[in-house]
Order: structure tokens, then sequence, then C-alpha cells
């Protein structure tokens, strides 16, 4: 079976005669109805039931004809990014990124970059940041956003962001009488905490001890929107980004100032041993304006 005949088979099953597969593909009927045959023997099954001069597929058929479909969507889509890649020297860019920028940075550098590269196609997904960097790693994603508790084992790896940690509050809760919290506020309080291996809650917790604190975690979550959801329905208190607390904001969440200072540090990670492209490049400089 080579590349030909799939194409004379294809044509046949999508015109439905030999003689309308060989009017679209420019050669003679007899030249379609030789390469069916001629692919039947290959693949060791009938491809059509002969019934009074006319071709009907077989049950065989049709599941071929499925799997030749996928196959020439691929190549279609193969065709497109080798025009893209033609024209803007990449076709396509793959962003992973942490939840806490997925809804305000990369959105805002994804404007900016299509602004000027139209037709670039944007695969970005959110997710979480041990996720975002395996993605990176094996080179499925051409670039990510993660925080620093990741392995940095083989990648490219770059401070990006740093955003200092606020204390989100609910509405009518005692703590939004002080403009800065500080540990001792915080004792007994119903908590919803970051995922343990997050550095900020790490550090967030080593102050607590020194301070001889000890809070009530209710719920843990990596996502700080998911605090601020949990925070507006008044569910406790936590700690969060203040990019991603934003749209909470008079919403049932408000922030306080917290002593002492502790940080959200993101990274921005490639794959190892691959230059970026002019138009990565590109699109890191628009990531870097939009923080």
């Amino acid at each position: 079976m080579n590349l030909r005949q799939v194409e004379v088979f294809r044509a046949v099953m999508t015109n439905g005669t030999t003689a309308r597969a060989a009017e679209v593909l420019r050669i003679t009927q007899p030249a379609v109805s030789k390469a069916v045959a001629e692919m039947e023997r290959a693949i060791g099954f009938a491809l059509f039931h002969r019934i009074k001069g006319r071709l009907h597929p077989t049950a065989e058929g049709q599941l071929l004809f499925r799997e030749v479909e996928q196959t020439f969507t691929g190549l279609a889509h193969l065709r497109g990014a080798a025009a893209r890649i033609r024209d803007y020297g990449s076709g396509e860019l793959r962003v992973a990124c942490l939840s806490a920028l997925s809804t305000n940075v990369v959105p805002r550098a994804i404007k900016a970059f299509l602004t000027r590269n139209p037709k670039v196609a944007i695969t970005f997904q959110t997710r979480m940041s041990s996720v975002v960097r395996d993605l990176v790693a094996s080179g499925q994603f051409d670039v990510g956003l993660a925080a620093d508790e990741i392995d940095k084992t083989g990648l490219d790896v770059r401070p990006f962001v740093q955003d200092r940690v606020a204390l989100a509050v609910p509405d009518g809760h005692r703590l939004l009488a002080k403009e800065v919290v500080r540990p001792a506020d915080l004792a007994d309080e119903a908590f919803i905490a970051l995922a343990p291996e997050d550095t900020a809650r790490r550090e967030a917790e080593l102050a607590l001890a020194e301070a001889g604190v000890s809070i009530r975690t209710i719920i843990e979550t990596p996502y700080s929107t998911t605090i601020c959801a949990m925070v507006a329905a008044g569910l406790g208190i936590g700690f969060v980004d203040p990019r991603t607390a934003e749209p909470y904001l008079g919403r049932g969440v408000s922030l306080r100032r917290y002593e002492p200072a502790i940080h959200f540090r993101t990274l921005l990670i490639l794959p190892p041993n691959r230059p970026p492209s002019a138009l990565l490049q590109e699109f890191i400089g628009d990531l870097e304006k939009a923080a």
C-alpha cells in the first residue's frame, strides 16, 4: 500500500464513483480501478463490494476510511504549519502557565503579540507548576511560567516576576480593622492554604512557627484564584497573589498587607538545548512588558 493508492481510495469514498474520482484526480477511470484493486491486494481485504458495475464500501472499507481521514487532517495541519514557518519563521507558539498569571499577564502579552503577528497560532494551557515544568522539559511546549518550587533540572530557567503576598479577608471579618496583619493576628483563624510544596506557604509557616502561632487549615489548593473564591464565600482567610485577587476585590474580598513580607516567585522556563526562535524571543519580550 502506498500513498497514491490511499489518495485514490479516499477520492472514491469522498466522491462516490470511480468516474468522479478520476475526474477530481485528473487520471483515467481504469487507473482508479487499478489503484483500488492493488490496494486491496496489498492490505488483504476488500474495500468495496462491486454490484452492477458500482462500488459500495465494505464495513472494513468504512473503518479504514475513518483512519485515512484522520491522516489527511494531520497532513493538512502540517501543510498549514509549513506555510506559517515559511512566512513567519515559526508557525506556532505553545505556552503553558501557572494559574496566578493566566488571567492577567499572559492574556496581555498574547494580545500585544498577536496585534503584530495575527497569523501565528498560539496554544495556551493553564496548569499546575509541576505540569508546566514537565510540558516544557519534554519539548511539548515552547515556554512556561511556573512557581519557583519546581525541579529546575534540565531546563533553561530565568527569573520572571516576584509579587508580595497579600492576605485575602472576607467581608465583615475582624482583620479588616487592621492595615497591617502580623502572625499573632492569625491565631486560630480558619485558613485556606496553598499547596504544601508552595514556597510562599513554607515561608509563611516558618514565620508563624517562630511566632508560636498556629492556624486551622480547613482547605488546601494550589490556586490563588480558588482561595479568593473560598474567601469570598466566607469560609476563611488566605494568602494570595494580588494579581489573581483583582477580579474579587469589592466582591466579598479585601486585601491586607502582611508582615513579615512573603513573596511569590515565578520563573520563565524554556526547553533544554533549544535556542528560542525569533518569534519566541519576541513573545518573551511581550511577557516581560506585561508583567
